[in-house]
């Protein structure tokens, strides 16, 4: 069986783990309220801000589909990057990505003024990852619902950040943080062409 249809040990662990906690707000009142508290991103001057939130907030969400859809592109591109970088490099790649999105949208809503928010979710991680498959495999195809024809995914992953920075310089109060979506693009294009030039990957 080929290798690339298991799981590997980082991407499987980081599922349950995501899971498991969604469970436990739903189920568990009590859970539902510390990590609502302590563990989602909060503005970093709030007072209920603590440094470890980020690194927390990638492994909670805000509804079924918000972990559902990270959860799936998760497994579908992470299976791939673990193989290709190894667990340890590919776990390092993960929070980078994660972290780097946070630390990304903090500065943009700095900028912008706009200081009383929080964030929740592992969109920032799971776009980095888009973003490492699109750079090691730009000329695989890859179907994205609801186009029906394979789209190459240099292209796609161009045309998600456009959209992306679109949406996100347009003010859209959709609660989502598209900058965050930017964010760990591109620490993950830093970070991928770093260990090129390092010479411990190649693409």
């Amino acid at each position: 069986m080929n290798p690339y249809f298991k799981t590997p040990p980082a991407v499987k662990n980081l599922i349950i783990a995501n899971c498991m906690l969604f469970l436990a707000t739903y189920l568990i009142p009590r859970v539902n309220t510390l990590l609502g508290t302590y563990g989602q991103l909060f503005w970093i001057e709030s007072p209920n801000f603590h440094i470890y939130q980020f690194v927390t907030y990638m492994f909670l969400h805000g509804g079924f589909s918000h972990l559902f859809f990270n959860m799936f592109a998760l497994w579908m591109f992470g299976r791939t990057l673990e193989y290709e970088l190894g667990t340890k490099r590919f776990l390092t790649y993960y929070f980078v990505c994660g972290v780097g999105a946070a630390i990304f949208q903090m500065l943009v809503a700095w900028v912008a003024g706009e200081y009383n928010f929080t964030m929740l979710g592992a969109s920032g991680a799971v776009m980095g990852l888009l973003m490492a498959f699109g750079v090691m495999h730009p000329n695989n195809q890859i179907f994205v619902f609801p186009i029906p024809f394979p789209i190459k995914a240099k292209w796609f992953v161009t045309g998600y950040i456009v959209l992306e920075l679109f949406q996100g310089w347009g003010g859209m109060s959709d609660g989502i943080a598209h900058f965050a979506h930017v964010g760990g693009m591109l620490w993950g294009w830093a970070l991928l062409y770093y260990w090129k030039n390092k010479r411990v990957i190649y693409f």
